[in-house]
């Protein structure tokens, strides 16, 4: 194991940063990421306060914080076929993984009472 990260966020807070601010989800999340919040219907918020946490959680697993240059929609946050959530790194935060020797990178999402958590660990090729 390279790297470990975790990152807890309220799903209140994301409701009120979609409401207050027009372009928070294309700010921060990819197309692909905001498609899928919208599909979500009621729970949308629930869903991209994981996705806002699993950003977070590689961050940290990569030894760097927010203000590094990696911008979020670089860290996507998609499903695969059983619907397991998973990354699609691009730009800075594919290269950040490289530089570091990095090469799986597994996810693990929760959300329960308001809140959603995001386990990120990145693996050695």
């Amino acid at each position: 194991m390279i790297g470990l990260g975790i990152d807890l966020c309220q799903v209140e807070r994301i409701e009120k940063a979609i409401a207050a601010h027009a372009n928070f989800l294309s700010r921060y999340y990819t197309e692909e990421e905001q498609a899928y919040i919208a599909q979500r219907g009621s729970v949308g918020a629930q869903s991209a306060a994981a996705m806002f946490a699993a950003k977070e959680a590689l961050l940290k697993a990569m030894g760097i914080g927010l203000s590094s240059g990696i911008s979020l929609r670089e860290i996507g946050v998609c499903h695969d076929t059983n619907g397991a959530p998973c990354y699609k790194l691009t730009g800075a935060a594919a290269d950040r993984l490289r530089s570091m020797g990095g090469g799986s990178v597994f996810l693990s999402l929760t959300h329960e009472g308001g809140m959603a958590a995001a386990v990120a660990v990145i693996d050695r090729p």
